[in-house]
């Protein structure tokens, strides 16, 4: 049965978070709020976990899974960043985007899209997120909380643990989000290319100069 942690939404009890932390490390997956809906982690160099949260989500290894990165220069770490596109994510980050880019060795190849090498990453603005990634001192696996057979976000803690009560260790808990997953952003050609219009606004296509 998951645990369920009422955190404070812009002050989060920093007991809770760690606790949260200590989960991660153990293999947990998790259920946290973010500043577009909810979301599923787990801890990056977890091979078990990680697959358990791709089972829960219902996605192969096809799919983007995301790294949650604190800031910018957690993001250069596992992605390759140059100028110009470190000046398109400063624009735009943090916030509802997840960006797709070309990953550095620092991440584990399982995790990355099998023909491509590319992993997509993401800078939350959420007070929550920031702190347990604060306690973590590294990037969170993750991937929106999408229920099977639905098509909208997870916006509901309690509705996410009694979906997932058997399948997760822990929900966290910081009252309603949005129900839109994050916009998500090509960055490895010559354009900004949106692949998924969701929570974060931008247009259509951009070029990259």
């Amino acid at each position: 049965m998951a645990q369920f942690f009422s955190v404070h939404p812009t002050h989060p009890q920093h007991r809770l978070i760690a606790q949260a932390a200590q989960i991660i490390r153990k293999g947990g997956v998790i259920g946290y709020p973010t500043d577009s809906s909810y979301a599923l982690g787990c801890h990056l160099a977890d091979k078990d976990s990680a697959d358990r949260l791709r089972r829960i989500r219902g996605v192969d290894e096809k799919h983007h899974l995301t790294l949650v990165c604190s800031d910018l220069s957690q993001v250069a770490v596992f992605a390759k960043v140059d100028t110009v596109r470190y000046r398109f994510l400063k624009q735009h980050a943090p916030g509802s985007f997840t960006f797709i880019l070309e990953a550095t060795k620092e991440v584990p190849r399982r995790t990355l899209n099998p023909k491509r090498k590319t992993i997509g990453v993401r800078i939350p603005g959420h007070p929550v997120v920031q702190a347990l990634l604060a306690e973590l001192g590294e990037p969170l696996l993750s991937a929106t909380a999408i229920l099977r057979g639905e098509t909208d976000a997870v916006s509901d803690a309690q509705l996410l643990r009694e979906a997932l009560e058997h399948e997760l260790a822990l929900v966290l808990d910081a009252g309603a989000c949005g129900i839109e997953p994050t916009t998500v952003i090509d960055l490895t050609g010559d354009q900004a290319v949106v692949l998924r219009q969701g929570a974060g606004r931008v247009e259509s296509d951009m070029f990259l100069s």
